[in-house]
């Protein structure tokens, strides 16, 4: 190879936001034209989780008889194993390209066999899809997808008893329309083919179905007729009954009279008990809408058949059972009592005499799933809205641990640093939780805290003012929340509460996520979306309406929805604004995108408004554009998304415009397609035109020419919702809120952002590092030991990427050098791959050496050495002085190939110390190294001569002079020990119980190494009393070195000693 650089300056900025958010590389719009690469390319780009714990678990399992496997599976976020009972939980699913999970079963006969259907069947505008069925035989370690690809949701899954092979599937579909892939399905050979066993219309599938534990012939199943729309939901239809199988699921039988409800039905869950195989319950929902069909009474809820499903009476009809039936709809009856029977809904309530009356308990709110051990009857556990609870004393009490579920609807940082990251999580709070907890651990749940608001919508810090956050709520809530006070304002755009009302009836209709958008231009000017863009540059404290209705105004989206139970929220608000982008070059150019697809822009500030809906090229009317992102480099370009998964069209729909939206081009080429693939959100990347990230329903991808191509940048992000994401730009951080298992960060993108063709023609290629802070730890707060939803803070220190072709044969050294030249450091490089591989240097430069005793403790000679001839000395540490903040510079070195790049250390802007301070300590710490290394070479040369004069007394044991040997030999130890128990107590054995400094006094070599932390950890200079210390130890170590000469005449007269009596003197190494 040739000798090459890519050596890029870097001078000093006249703020810490300005050297942070630098940009390193020079950019040219043609170094963008080039081929999406692989993505193997970014593999060592990880992401990592921060938080917080979240929230719905839609199917809960355990392994029958043990009461430490346990298993569940969230809305959106995957399936997770419990080996302890609960305490911590494994996810195992995220290498499988679906999240939503409706169901999971393990077989009675083989507690290895565990099946998992996808997508839920608890129904809301927000939820995910599935892909179909999977099958583990290794008990969830790997897994096998086992066809059922268009089934949408599967809702429940029963095994035969005895045979792991016999699965039957309650296939729903997908909700979103017509179509033949939903009923009951049943495969005999483990899910290699399957047979539609139930199939009832196009319109209706299966939501339930259980099996006679004592008789695995007899089957029961529940079909719901349902439809899901951007701006409704219809519950209810023909096509919803109970069917009954008598001969495995052969034949089907329509259940219908004999006590059962007259009217038109809608969900159904059931339940069975091997305690009577005679009993079964049936909590079906009964029209309570008379907008829906004509009503005169409500007909119940809770049915029960005593004599195998023949006949039926109606034994309950507390809408408490089941309260919002799309949502929950489950009973699950006791395996050891007939008469026990417990409901899911948005409150838990068991009966113990047959659902004639109940009683509330509290494991969770808004509950879906439960699982009674069939073996252990008073083992239990439930799934619900806050993650699950597990019981052990048959719901007397019961356990809940936090779970990392959480489902986020958008993302927001501030500009702080560390910086913090901001969001709703469905089924919670608003969320404010740092990127960094500075504790040296992970990121707690006490870190997160809320910022006003509530579970949906945007939670927007002031970019100018930290202090401040703007964040909203369904039914048109808004606050303004500030940091110095801690409370939140209420400043809705209108005080009217909207609950239970048609959008059409509303003087503004807000979505469940209605948009918030501060202006980059003002920060004072904050926008908010109904069917109106409204404005207040006052805190709120007033609002102006900016436009006309800038949607269709369809009044046909905007009726009554439920079916037969009305449910009207904002999410099935419709004809409403769903996303607000000021652009941030050009003052006044403000777009706008509604839920039934339509976009508009004005160029004057909302004075006129401009439909450009028309120019979008193949774009199906009546989507949702749920984002819109204009260009920080060109006034007129923008970027959106278009989702229409709701209308039953999963493609992405992905667009640019150059021009104000007088035409667009379609940038959904090479976006892979499934049943995931509608788009959410479309980012541009702060530092390079052209560079683009776009958010799926179960993946992450992005483009480096502009959208003409795309490649996957998953990595180990789970394959949960990517509902948004954005780039910290001080950082060059990517944030990335998925729904299902929160707040995920790829830290620096800066070579991605560096990436070019001519670095991927380069053999190797050096990028230019990101500055790297100098951060130093605070005082953590409280938090629970192995905390399983904690997350996990960045790698400490500076990263440092470098691109290879493939994997050299020669060696590949990384050195950190200082200012003048100076060697600071080297950095490992082990595990290289083709593509972007990272390090991180930690800051430090070289660390203190440390002892090898070579000799037993004093006192303790049962202590083996080991087979290397040395041991550790069970006190002090190594000294690492922290590299002062200042310009350093990175050597990659291949071959004869050495690349350089400059990298700037910055001081951390809240430690409070000065420069100059820090430069006090570092160079302190660093004499302290210096002395310390001294203390070592001293204890090794005295480990040393002690170690042979033990050996030459065990080898001239038998000779004629061993007396003398002994006496002498024993002698020079004696003081060679005097003077080393200056330095360590030689009697410390260095063994795991630790603690023997409490048995024996701390010396230099402890105190010295101690010293230095006592002065680090802040950037202050070191005390005066720190200073007299180590002149102190110095001086003491001074002595000993002089001590240690004066030994030399006696090591000298032991060696003549030896040579007298022939025997070889000892070395002095």
């Amino acid at each position: 190879m040739r000798s090459r650089r890519n050596h890029v300056c870097i001078r000093h900025a006249p703020s810490l936001i300005a050297v942070l958010s630098a940009t390193l590389v020079p950019w040219t719009p043609a170094a963008s034209q080039i081929p999406a690469p692989a993505s193997a390319l970014f593999a060592d780009l990880p992401y990592r989780h921060i938080g917080p714990v979240g929230n719905r678990v839609s199917a809960v399992t355990g392994v029958p008889g043990d009461a430490n496997t346990y298993f569940f599976g969230a809305a959106s976020g995957g399936v997770f194993r419990s080996r302890d009972g609960g305490h911590h939980w494994d996810p195992i699913f995220d290498d499988q390209a679906v999240a939503s999970i409706g169901s999971i079963a393990i077989a009675p006969s083989d507690a290895n066999v565990v099946w998992v259907g996808t997508g839920e069947a608890f129904i809301r505008s927000n939820v995910s899809i599935g892909n179909g069925i999977y099958r583990s035989t290794d008990g969830g370690d790997s897994w096998a997808h086992m066809g059922l690809e268009a089934s949408g949701r599967i809702g429940r899954i029963i095994i035969h008893p005895t045979d792991p092979n016999i699965v039957y599937a309650a296939a729903l579909g997908h909700l979103y329309g017509p179509q033949t892939e939903r009923g009951v399905y049943r495969t005999t050979d483990g899910g290699e083919t399957w047979q539609q066993v139930l199939f009832v219309s196009e319109d209706a599938g299966a939501v339930d179905i259980v099996m006679d534990p004592n008789n695995p012939r007899i089957l029961f199943a529940a079909t719901w007729q349902m439809l899901m729309r951007t701006w409704g939901r219809w519950s209810g239809g023909p096509g919803s009954g109970i069917y009954v199988s008598r001969d495995a699921g052969d034949t089907w039988e329509r259940l219908e009279g004999d006590g059962l409800p007259g009217g038109t039905l809608g969900k159904i869950g059931l339940a069975m008990t091997a305690a009577d195989s005679d009993r079964i319950y049936a909590l079906i929902e009964t029209n309570s809408n008379d907008s829906f069909e004509p009503l005169d009474q409500h007909e119940g809820v809770l049915w029960r058949s005593d004599d195998g499903g023949r006949r039926w009476s109606m034994v309950n009809a507390d809408h408490t059972l089941a309260q919002r039936p799309l949502y929950y709809s489950r009973v699950v009856a006791a395996p050891d009592d007939a008469d026990e029977v417990h409901f899911l809904s948005t409150r838990y309530s068991r009966s113990l005499n047959g659902g004639e009356d109940f009683t509330l308990g509290n494991p969770g709110g808004d509950n879906h799933d439960m699982w009674i051990d069939p073996l252990l009857p008073d083992r239990m556990v439930v799934g619900h809205d806050q993650g699950l609870s597990i019981s052990t004393d048959r719901g007397k009490s019961w356990w809940r641990p936090r779970l990392p579920i959480a489902q986020m609807y958008h993302v927001n940082t501030d500009n702080r640093v560390p910086y913090f990251v901001y969001g709703n999580r469905q089924d919670g709070a608003t969320q404010m939780g740092p990127s960094n907890s500075l504790t040296g651990g992970g990121i707690s749940i006490g870190e997160w805290q809320s910022v006003g608001g509530c579970e949906t919508g945007f939670s927007v810090p002031d970019p100018e003012d930290s202090n401040i956050v703007w964040a909203g709520c369904y039914d048109g809530l808004m606050s303004r929340y500030d940091h110095r006070t801690g409370l939140a304002r209420r400043v809705n755009v209108w005080p009217a509460n909207s609950e239970g009302w048609a959008a059409g009836e509303l003087r503004y209709r807000f979505q469940w996520t209605f948009p918030i958008h501060i202006s980059p231009h003002d920060h004072e000017r904050v926008y908010v979306g109904s069917q109106h863009v409204h404005v207040t540059t006052n805190g709120g404290q007033s609002w102006q309406v900016l436009s006309p209705d800038l949607t269709s105004n369809d009044k046909t989206l905007q009726q009554t929805t439920g079916g037969l139970t009305p449910d009207d929220a904002g999410p099935t608000y419709a004809a409403v604004l769903f996303a607000i982008a000021e652009s941030p070059v050009q003052e006044g150019v403000i777009w706008t995108g509604s839920n039934d697809g339509l976009v508009h822009v004005t160029r004057d500030g909302g004075l006129t408004w401009t439909d450009v809906t028309s120019n979008i090229p193949d774009l199906p009317p009546t989507g949702t554009v749920s984002n819109i992102e204009p260009s920080r480099y060109e006034a007129g370009t923008a970027y959106l998304t278009v989702d229409l998964h709701q209308l039953g069209d999963t493609n992405p729909y992905v667009y640019r415009t150059t021009n104000f939206g007088d035409s667009w081009t379609s940038l959904s080429e090479g976006i892979p397609r499934s049943v995931f693939s509608y788009a959410h959100v479309i980012r541009e990347d702060p530092v390079r035109p052209g560079l683009l990230y776009l958010g799926t329903e179960n993946a992450l991808y992005l483009s480096l020419d502009d959208g003409r191509s795309w490649s996957e940048l998953q990595n180990n992000l789970p394959h949960a919702p990517v509902h948004d994401l954005t780039i910290q730009s001080d950082s060059n951080d990517l944030v990335v809120a998925t729904y299902g298992r929160g707040f995920w960060i790829m830290d620096d993108v800066t070579p991605i952002q560096q990436l070019t063709e001519e670095v991927l023609e380069s053999d190797v290629y050096l990028f230019a590092p990101r500055p790297a802070l100098r951060l130093r730890n605070r005082q953590g707060s409280q938090s629970q030991p192995e905390d399983p939803g904690a997350g996990q803070n960045p790698e400490y220190g500076a990263s440092i990427s470098f691109y290879l072709q493939e994997i050299p044969t020669d060696a590949v050294r990384l050195e950190v050098h200082g200012e003048a030249g100076e060697f600071v450091q080297t950095l490992p490089t082990r595990d290289l791959r083709p593509g972007i591989n990272r390090v991180h240097w930690n800051l430090r430069e070289r660390s203190s050496n440390t002892p090898r005793l070579r000799t037993k403790p004093s006192e303790h000679s049962h202590v083996e050495m080991p087979d290397e001839g040395w041991r550790p000395l069970g006190e002090g540490g190594r000294v690492t002085p922290l590299a002062p903040p200042g310009f350093y510079t990175v050597t990659l070195t291949v071959g004869d190939t050495e690349l350089m790049q400059p990298l700037e250390v910055v001081k951390d802007p809240n430690s409070g110390g000065s420069r100059l301070e820090i430069l006090e300590q570092v160079d302190l710490v660093r004499s302290i190294r210096e002395t310390l290394d001294s203390t070592v070479a001293l204890i090794d040369r005295i480990e040393w001569i002690r170690a042979q004069i033990q050996m030459v007394q065990n080898v001239s044991a038998d000779h004629e002079a061993a007396e003398d040997i002994r006496e002498a030999g024993g002698g020079l130890e004696d003081r060679l020990i005097e003077l080393e128990m200056n330095l360590f107590d030689v009697r410390m054995t260095g063994g795991t119980a630790r603690q023997d400094t409490l048995r024996f006094a701390r010396r230099l070599y402890s105190r010295l190494s101690s010293l230095a932390g006592y002065i680090t950890g802040t950037d202050d200079r070191p005390t005066d009393q720190a200073r007299e210390v180590f002149d102190m130890l110095r001086s003491e170590l001074d002595d000993y070195e002089r001590r240690w000469s004066s030994l030399g005449e006696d090591v000298a007269a032991f060696n003549r000693l030896l040579e007298d009596r022939g025997i070889n003197p000892i070395g002095l190494n």
